[in-house]
């Protein structure tokens, strides 16, 4: 019904990932009117690019009736809403309830890991993709309970998971165009059994 819409959710994912970058890293700025200027900035790019672009991606990949890609895209685009909701809350001095976000991330993690491994009948690039995810929600459980070198971690696995969405995107709409592999794929992590003879 559709053309491929997995660029359009994965391009938005590493702008909503870009946004993510400075904070994740700890590089505020020292003026609290700054600190909130960032806030509200990084908040607006993962509403409209992470999370607008997966959700229509998502709803796109539905119709097109691919279940798994539809599902996960569908799914990670109310995470950046919430992304959205907790930069806006933190730019007006106000926290979320860090029990509820560990209780959301731990569910998350669960979600991630089986997906993961779906993801790897179809392609290697998209199981290290889901693969950094794991990490990630990992790096934040770990953050929660206060593990060392998880704060810095979480930066990592956001700029890896960009890096990554970035060029799957580039390998879905160039090699096309190009008639080549300008950014060359992958074959699929696993093989799925096949049927039993009848």
């Amino acid at each position: 019904m559709f053309g491929e819409p997995t660029p359009l959710g994965l391009l938005g994912l590493s702008i909503g990932c870009a946004a993510l970058v400075p904070i994740a890293f700890g590089w505020l700025p020292s003026e609290p009117a700054k600190i909130v200027t960032m806030m509200k900035t990084a908040s607006w790019f993962c509403l409209l690019f992470g999370a607008g672009c997966q959700f229509l991606a998502g709803l796109m990949s539905l119709a097109n009736k691919n279940t798994l890609g539809g599902t996960l895209l569908t799914t990670f685009s109310f995470n950046w809403v919430f992304n959205w909701y907790v930069l806006d809350e933190a730019s007006q001095g106000r926290g979320v309830d860090s029990s509820v976000m560990l209780s959301v991330d731990v569910t998350f993690i669960i979600i991630f890991v089986v997906l993961t491994y779906a993801f790897g009948f179809f392609s290697k690039l998209l199981f290290f993709f889901l693969v950094d995810i794991d990490v990630l929600y990992l790096a934040r459980i770990g953050k929660h309970f206060a593990v060392p070198g998880t704060g810095p971690l979480v930066g990592v696995a956001t700029i890896v998971l960009m890096v990554i969405a970035l060029y799957i995107s580039f390998a879905l709409l160039v090699n096309p165009a190009a008639g080549r592999a300008v950014f060359p794929a992958s074959g699929p992590m696993f093989k799925p059994t096949p049927p039993p003879a009848v």
